[in-house]
C-alpha cells in the first residue's frame, strides 16, 4: 500500500509516517506501506499499487501544494498533470487532507475536493468520507453531502485530536484497503 503525500513544511510528510506506522501496527509485516512524496515519484508508482492514501495539505485561499502556489519544492500540482490520461480502475484511494481553520475557516481542506476529483476522474473508487462534527471552520469545498470526502486534520488548531481522528478513520478504511490489496488481480 502507498501512502503519496505532497508537501512543503513536512506536517503532511509527518501525518503519512503516523498512517503508515499504524498500517503496520494493525496489518502487520505482511502489507508493504510505504509513505512517498510526489515530488520523488512518477506515475508507475501510484499506478504499482491497488490501495493508495494519498495526503495534501491545503495552501492559502484553498489550493494544492506546487512550486506556483508558493512551495520550494514541487508537489502535487506539478505530480498530477504526470497522471493525465492513466487508468486508476480496479484502485482504492482513501484521502487525507490537511488545513487551518483559524486562519482559513472558508477554504478549509479545499484542496482534498481536487484530489478526490482528479482520481475519481480517472476511474479509482475512493472512499473514507468523514463527518464534520468536532471541526470550526465556516466553509469548505471537501465537504459532500455533510461529510469530509476524506479524513480532515487541522494541526494547527486540534492538534490534540489527530491521533484519534487517524485511528477512527483507519478503522474505516484499512479493511476497505486490504481487500484490494490481497486480492488476485482478476478479482479487482
Amino acid at each position: 500500500m502507498l501512502v503519496p503525500f505532497g508537501t512543503d513544511s513536512g506536517t503532511t510528510r509527518l501525518i503519512a509516517k503516523k498512517i503508515a506506522k499504524q498500517i503496520k501496527a494493525r496489518a502487520g509485516d505482511g502489507v508493504a506501506t510505504k509513505p512517498v512524496n510526489v515530488n520523488r515519484a512518477s506515475a508507475e508508482d501510484l499506478l504499482g499499487y491497488r490501495a493508495l492514501i494519498l495526503g495534501t495539505p491545503t495552501y492559502g485561499e484553498g489550493v494544492l501544494p506546487g512550486i506556483a502556489n508558493g512551495t520550494d519544492e514541487a508537489a502535487w500540482l506539478e505530480f498530477l498533470p504526470k497522471l493525465a490520461g492513466k487508468d486508476f480502475t480496479g484502485k482504492r484511494i482513501a484521502l487525507y487532507g490537511l488545513g487551518d481553520q483559524e486562519t482559513y475557516p472558508t477554504h478549509f481542506c479545499d484542496a482534498m475536493m481536487d484530489l478526490h476529483r482528479f482520481f475519481s476522474d480517472a476511474g479509482a473508487e475512493l472512499l473514507g468520507a468523514t463527518g464534520t462534527e468536532g471541526y470550526e471552520f465556516r466553509r469548505s469545498r471537501a465537504v459532500v453531502d455533510g461529510r469530509f470526502v476524506g479524513l480532515a486534520l487541522d494541526q494547527h488548531l486540534q492538534h490534540l485530536l489527530t491521533d484519534e481522528r487517524i485511528d477512527a478513520w483507519l478503522d474505516q478504511v484499512l479493511p476497505l484497503l486490504l481487500e484490494v490489496c490481497e486480492a488476485p488481480a482478476a478479482e479487482v
